[in-house]
């Protein structure tokens, strides 16, 4: 049997001001999250908030309404009511065990200019470095001698061959050196690598031979292409330096490359509303993903978008955790990272996560004296930590919110395995 579902309780705190610029053209539809200058709908206002959400939480189906609902709590009860639910529906469905992702970020060289980013190209204050093949493949072997069973490679996006043939030695080496007794077919392979084409991917898939734990994290960031258009510059006048159609056009890629796909999304951006976070679940849905990377938007001094602000960090890690568990209730056997963004938050935000339904976790493993250059947002937490020391206080913090940590298990997703048989029957 599973552990009971514990007890967590996050404060609420009030939303941010309302900043220049919100109106109704800004924040409709739900209300601008980011500001919190929203109108509450009329079908929240109900005679008996508590009756609805025993409704809703009882239900398998969810409207469009019932989403936006639930994704707006921030009573503590109320949150704790839909916490509750998720971590029993993930106990369900997905079991106990929380599985690792070693984290290693090889990289910090990147061709793009993403306002939100960084370690965008033109923040020319940051060193830039790049981990030898040696190092990337000797860290992965440092996560299976220490049991856990998957690694995540991400860098900054480049489309060179020499970046493309770097990883596709990286994979074949990891794959042959971390074959062992207790890890009979090797680690799971997580890439985060950016966008790329079609030829690519395959050839990343083919690298790691058999092997049906290769998967490729390609977030959407945004359902909205308005709002993704706001998060990308125009490279010239006719173009922009990233389309959300090409983006799509990715994730068919990787499907059909045969690798596990994962997708995901930022939460609270400047604008976006919670009727944009329903659509980003919708679209989850829609796309028939396996495993999900959603996180906080937090500012950084070396992006684009610093004065656009950002929520306040109780709010923000509120919603966050909302998103987590409607997005497990929705979609039920996916696979859900609890983003290391959590923990920039609040130090015990990645368990938080795991209390609302999410079951994976990526510790980092990059060498220590690098961390600290892949600074995707401000106060990123571990930059001067030892790889090994947070394994066992991780385990610890992961048992103490009622979970176990799968240690040599790829964890692949139950989505996963239902949707291949599904496609070979």
């Amino acid at each position: 049997m599973s552990a009971p579902s514990p007890a967590v309780h996050v404060a609420g705190a009030p939303r941010a001001p309302a900043m220049s610029g919100c109106g109704p053209a800004s924040c409709a539809a739900g209300g601008c999250v980011a500001h919190g200058c929203a109108t509450v709908p009329d079908f929240i206002a109900a005679p008996s908030p508590a009756s609805r959400l025993e409704r809703v939480l009882r239900q398998d189906a969810f409207s469009d309404a019932d989403i936006v609902y639930l994704l707006g709590l921030d009573d503590p009860a109320d949150c704790e009511a839909l916490r509750r639910a998720s971590f029993d529906l993930t106990s369900r469905v997905i079991g106990d065990a929380v599985h690792y992702r070693g984290l290693l970020e090889f990289s910090n060289v990147c061709r793009l200019n993403c306002r939100y980013c960084g370690i965008r190209k033109d923040n020319r204050g940051l060193p830039r470095y790049v981990l030898s093949k040696r190092q990337v493949v000797e860290s992965a072997l440092w996560a299976a001698e220490n049991n856990y069973g998957s690694v995540c490679l991400q860098s900054g996006e480049r489309r060179d061959e020499k970046f493309i043939r770097f990883v596709e030695a990286c994979i074949r080496e990891i794959r042959r050196e971390s074959v062992s007794e207790t890890l009979p077919h090797g680690l799971g392979l997580t890439l985060s690598l950016g966008e790329q084409d079609a030829a690519t991917y395959r050839r990343w898939r083919e690298a790691a031979g058999e092997h049906d734990g290769v998967r490729y994290l390609m977030r959407i960031e945004t359902s909205n292409p308005e709002l993704f258009a706001r998060l990308h510059p125009a490279r010239d006048r006719k173009r922009m330096e990233k389309s959300w159609r090409s983006r799509l056009r990715a994730l068919d890629d990787i499907r059909a490359a045969g690798m596990q796909v994962g997708t995901g999304g930022m939460i609270g951006l400047p604008g976006q509303t919670l009727a944009d976070l329903c659509d980003d679940i919708r679209f989850y849905a829609r796309r028939d993903v396996d495993m999900l990377g959603m996180g906080p938007y937090i500012t950084s001094l070396g992006a684009d978008m610093v004065e656009d602000g950002m929520m306040d960090k109780g709010p923000l890690m509120q919603l966050s955790l909302n998103m987590l568990a409607v997005t497990r209730l929705v979609l039920r056997d996916v696979n859900l990272a609890a983003s290391t963004a959590l923990q920039t938050l609040f130090e015990d935000g990645r368990e938080r996560g795991v209390a609302y339904g999410a079951n994976i976790v990526m510790p980092n493993i990059s060498p220590r004296d690098v961390r600290k250059n892949y600074q995707l947002y401000d106060n990123k937490p571990c930059v001067d930590e030892e790889r090994a020391d947070c394994r066992g206080c991780l385990e610890g913090r992961i048992a103490a919110v009622g979970r176990r940590v799968g240690w040599n298990e790829w964890g692949c997703s139950p989505h996963y395995a239902r949707r291949t048989a599904a496609s070979e029957a």
